[in-house]
């Protein structure tokens, strides 16, 4: 292109690559970020709906962002950002009527957990002290692009214990999530809420090399687990906020239709609309890898063989779906009842602050996996209950409340031949009759549904297949592996050509890490050519 109208433009306004333009912006450079949809966001945006209703459209609660230095750096809070404590982060109701909740602190937890069974709270105080220690030195990885160098510098950093422990260590690090939570703990309330919270990530529980998906909850005791007032949307809002005020730009209804590639460089983007744009230091595609490298670039510019590489990456079929109910009441537990009418979000209930982890055991998930793997919605499928406008009420109108129903398993391509669009409001009603079984008032309270199956978020988000952590979180597509070798520091073949998001290292989730890591590898790389 003949002349360049920004320094750098960021394709696609999802939180990482919001964060990635605040970066660079706050360091001088003139930026602009394309948005395909009609406001920035992507995976963490609030729409509202159903008449006064602020639902959540993709994640919601924000947990790993809170281990990074991003709110703080970007003084988000100047620009609308305020977020509240969800304490107990957790809460699981058991099959006989009792129930346990993991709070901030440790000490409140094992006494939660001691309720159900003495031995299994002093193993979760040894538990959050070995997996706090290791993840030291894992989130510090997570803050910098995953070269072999880092990550070795992290494993000889890491506090092991006493040389003769060191292969005991290594040994649970490389197993399963399944196996540590069988092997930690003995209670099958504890188990099985344990390997619920860390299924949220992805693979089944006896995938090898999983272990840190549950040992890395051990961290929320550190930072707290917190929700935006106003919504998960209001984290992307004021980071859009915050880049306009250093001169940074959102465009949106504006979907890229090409990066524009000139002698092996990234050099602009093409609009749908015809529009182009030069980029003089680059172009940070924050969308799906596949998508980016495939129908934005094109195989014509890739190196040999990368294209089938991309092809192959694993990204799984589907993942799970979720409603977003507006309801007149909260979920009333038959193991936490209450009289609704006494309620106030001042002082919310244990069971409502956070994620209610609604299973009877670990064989109910084990059989809900079984079924997904066959192709077929799971017939008991394990949920994860969201109430937020019990400490937010700004979220409905006065005296009604947001319910949200995640569930696993649910696969994007069914075995039977079904087909989404005719099977979703089954399946959303499949959903609310297990959320009953726990919460039976809630049959009659709910008023009005959004559904959000496999396909569905693979059509609002770009999602490709409806996997919300974009590639599945296997071991061999994570660290210096995600999405492949060549691509794993953010960086391509294609000069000036970055990548960021869920694709890339650290993976899905409300984190930041991969945003924050792609602009100070822009950053850099844009400073050594001024030199």
């Amino acid at each position: 292109m003949a002349s360049s109208d920004f320094d750098c433009i960021v394709v696609g306004a999802g939180h990482n690559g919001l964060v990635a333009a605040c970066y660079l912006a706050r360091a001088g450079f003139n930026v602009a970020v394309c948005e395909r949809r009609d406001m920035a966001g992507g995976a963490v945006a609030t729409e509202e709906m159903f008449g006064g209703y602020r639902m959540d459209v993709g994640g919601s609660a924000h947990i790993m962002i809170h281990l990074t230095p991003i709110v703080r750096e970007l003084e988000l809070e100047r620009f609308g950002l305020e977020y509240i404590e969800m304490d107990p982060f957790a809460w699981h109701p058991t099959v006989d009527g009792r129930w346990l909740a993991y709070y901030r602190d440790v000490d409140r937890t094992c006494e939660s957990i001691a309720r159900i069974s003495e031995r299994d709270a002093e193993s979760y105080r040894a538990f959050v002290k070995f997996w706090g220690t290791i993840n030291d030195g894992v989130f510090d990885a997570f803050l910098r692009p995953p070269t072999p160098g880092n990550l070795l510098r992290t494993m000889v950093s890491g506090k092991w214990g006493k040389k003769k422990e060191v292969a005991a260590t290594l040994r649970r690090i490389f197993t399963s999530y399944g196996q540590i939570v069988r092997e930690t703990f003995q209670s099958e309330p504890v188990r099985a809420s344990m390997l619920w919270l860390a299924a949220q990530s992805g693979p089944p529980p006896m995938e090898p090399a999983t272990a840190d998906f549950v040992g890395w909850h051990s961290m929320i005791h550190k930072s707290g687990a917190k929700r935006p007032r106003g919504g998960s949307g209001m984290l992307t809002q004021a980071l859009a906020r915050r880049l306009e005020s250093d001169g940074g730009t959102v465009m949106l209804d504006a979907p890229v239709r090409r990066i524009i590639i000139e002698n092996g460089r990234a050099v602009g983007v093409e609009l749908e609309s015809g529009e182009r744009f030069g980029a003089k230091h680059g172009v940070v595609a924050n969308s799906h890898v596949v998508t980016t490298m495939l129908s934005l670039v094109g195989r014509e510019h890739l190196p040999a063989g990368l294209a089938e590489r991309v092809e192959n990456l694993r990204i799984g079929n589907g993942f799970g779906m979720v409603l977003r109910c507006a309801s007149a009441e909260l979920p009333n537990y038959t193991a936490m009842p209450h009289d609704t009418a006494a309620l106030d979000h001042r002082t919310p209930l244990d069971c409502h602050t956070g994620l209610q982890l609604l299973l009877p055991d670990t064989k109910y998930l084990e059989h809900a996996y079984a079924d997904y793997l066959r192709g077929l919605n799971s017939r008991n499928p394990a949920l994860l209950l969201m109430t937020f406008s019990a400490i937010d009420p700004s979220l409905a109108p006065s005296g009604k409340h947001t319910v949200y129903i995640w569930s696993q398993y649910h696969p994007y391509e069914l075995a039977d031949g079904g087909n989404w669009d005719a099977i979703r409001e089954r399946e959303a009603d499949r959903l609310v009759d297990t959320a009953c079984r726990w919460a039976p008032n809630l049959r009659n309270a709910i008023t009005d549904r959004y559904i959000q199956t496999p396909l569905d978020i693979e059509r609002k988000h770009g999602m490709l297949r409806g996997n919300v952590m974009h590639l599945e979180m296997s071991f061999d597509q994570m660290f210096h592996f995600r999405p492949t070798p060549e691509l794993s520091g953010y960086t391509t073949p294609i000069d000036r050509l970055y990548l960021t998001g869920a694709s890339t290292h650290p993976g899905g989730g409300i984190f930041g890490a991969s945003g924050y890591n792609t602009a100070h590898v822009v950053m850099k790389r844009a400073g050594r050519a001024r030199r």
